[in-house]
């Protein structure tokens, strides 16, 4: 299998200079940025149809950000050009040598002779009516309801993307939430800048020599700093891996303080972890676009007797919750889930949209073997997940070393390949996602927190005023699976929504219940409106412009 990284604009160092003085033209807000307003004014000066720059718009922006950067916009202009040569617009087109050699800057009518112009005068002359250019910036779009104009409004003028806008509503509403009822301290911790920015991450998930450290080597070809592969325990800590600009593993404590990488809350799993996280960096074109995360193999067999020296399933969990894409590995001769294993897979509860399998090493099995090892790992995953669906499992052998077509055969050959393919297109296709997934995470961390609110609201209210505040508290706490009960029937909340009981008991033990507040209907309200409001007219003004 050829692993294809995902695909960025090439061009020479003479089209880059036109390019980029194109592109500062259309940047009105001189931010970096081309909006879907810019687009508009710039993009009918190719004189292509609406369909075709929908086409140009939806692939340059395939990460749905609501612009297009420098990269993004040379793709957009590479595209018009093939378009204007009478090509069929794809997704696929620009991977083609044989188009990029042949590819020069599209035919933008009077962009020429507006090059001499500044930014603002640029802008005002695409959008006259003079000549053949006929292009007005459609009017505003009213963002939000009359009843929530006043308070949101005026902050989110700014806005230039889907991500800088769920900044805005995550500050101004949602966090003022978490911090009153202590949402972070039971769940999740608070949201920073770097948690909005950050790469999409991949995790992998096994136990020792099931070929983690192999599979990220296999899709980088080539090691990575810190990297060590054999067939004894190798890997025993987390590694970030990622690009930078050159060849370097930076330790955990440094990672931990550095504010523009996501990783700064680490710091409550202490030193003892920290000794055993570092961030391995090289230059590397996937890695511009997907961070994955390397960990330790999971204990089995007599080695779970040895105790971590930090809480390995909380550490597991805090990056499940970062991550895009969680893949559990395993090995045909290492098919038993352990404790431990058990343990880290209940640790991804909330997450099991994430989970993908990999039956690793799959051409050391013949073929009668390998579906009776399918079928093991099957029954096997029914009984820890917990769940009716199917988890999706691939079947494959990812290294370097061709498949072993003595012990599969010819049509084993053909499946491993099948397999590994579909695996690459979901994690090529994981950047595209990236902007959908955090939405889906943000709306569903609103949920928990409006639940977490109801729940101490109505934990607070069952307090007495005065006397025996220590023997109702420790009666809630033992009763609290009916004190769930009580909420999800008062505020009509599905069930599924509500945080472990266990989990809950044991923080809220640490706490004193009469230290919160009552519950807040206005800061509910605020929530609400978000999720039914503003969110989807955030993503309704950012959508494609052409539509």
């Amino acid at each position: 299998m050829e692993v294809v990284s995902v695909p960025v604009a090439s061009f020479t160092k003479e089209e880059e200079k036109i390019y980029q003085n194109w592109f500062n033209f259309a940047d009105s807000d001189g931010d970096g940025r081309i909006t879907g307003n810019d687009a508009i004014k710039l993009f009918s000066l190719s004189n292509l149809s609406k369909a075709e720059l929908k086409q140009v718009w939806a692939i340059a922006d395939s990460k749905r950000q609501g612009f297009l950067g420098f990269n993004e916009f040379v793709t957009a202009m590479q595209l018009i050009s093939l378009a204007q040569d009478g090509s069929e617009l794809s997704p696929d087109l620009l991977k083609s040598k044989a188009n990029m050699e042949l590819l020069s800057p599209p035919s933008m009518e009077g962009l020429d002779a507006l090059s001499s112009k500044t930014n603002g005068s640029l802008m005002k002359d695409l959008s006259g009516t003079n000549g053949t250019i006929q292009v007005r910036p459609p009017s505003p779009i009213n963002m939000f309801s009359r009843k929530s104009r006043k308070k949101i409004q005026p902050s989110l003028t700014a806005v230039t993307s889907v991500t800088d806008g769920l900044k805005k509503l995550y500050n101004e509403k949602l966090k003022p939430l978490e911090l009153t009822y202590r949402f972070n301290e039971f769940s999740s911790p608070a949201l920073t800048e770097s948690d909005f920015d950050a790469k999409p991450m991949v995790m992998l998930l096994g136990q020792y020599s099931t070929g983690k450290t192999t599979f990220i080597k296999h899709l980088l070809k080539c090691n990575y700093p810190g990297a060590h592969i054999g067939p004894e325990p190798t890997t025993d800590r987390f590694i970030v891996v990622t690009s930078g600009p050159d060849e370097r593993s930076i330790p955990g404590n440094t990672i931990a303080v550095h504010a523009e990488m996501p990783f700064t809350d680490l710091t409550k799993f202490g030193g003892a972890f920290l000794s055993k996280f570092e961030c391995s960096q090289l230059p590397h074109s996937l890695l511009d676009h997907i961070s994955f995360v390397d960990t330790p193999g999971v204990l089995s067999g007599e080695k779970q007797r040895t105790q971590r020296s930090y809480d390995f399933t909380g550490v597991i969990s805090w990056f499940a919750a970062k991550c895009d894409m969680i893949l559990l590995l395993f090995d045909p001769h290492k098919l038993d889930i352990s404790d431990e294993f058990k343990r880290v897979i209940s640790s991804l509860k909330g997450h099991e949209d994430k989970i993908r399998v990999v039956l690793n090493k799959a051409d050391q099995v013949d073929t009668q073997q390998l579906m009776r090892v399918y079928g093991a790992l099957m029954w096997s995953l029914g009984k820890v997940l917990n769940t009716p669906e199917v988890v999706r499992v691939y079947i494959g052998s990812f290294n370097d070393k061709p498949v072993n077509e003595e012990a599969v055969g010819p049509m084993g050959k053909g499946l491993f390949e099948k397999e590994q393919d579909d695996l690459l297109d979901d994690l090529i296709d994981i950047p595209k996602k990236a902007c959908d997934r955090r939405i889906n995470e943000f709306v569903k961390r609103a949920r928990a927190a409006k639940i977490h609110a109801y729940i101490m609201g109505h934990l607070k209210k069952e307090m007495p005023a005065l006397m025996g505040k220590s023997k109702t508290q420790q009666k809630l706490i033992q009763n609290l699976e009916n004190e769930f009960e009580k909420v999800q029937k008062a505020f009509r909340l599905p069930a599924g929504d509500f945080p472990s009981v266990d989990h809950f008991r044991e923080v809220l033990g640490h706490y004193n219940i009469t230290d919160f507040e009552k519950l807040k209907p206005r800061m509910i309200q605020a929530v609400d409106d978000m999720l039914s409001h503003d969110i989807p007219e955030l993503l309704k003004s950012f959508r494609n412009p052409y539509e």
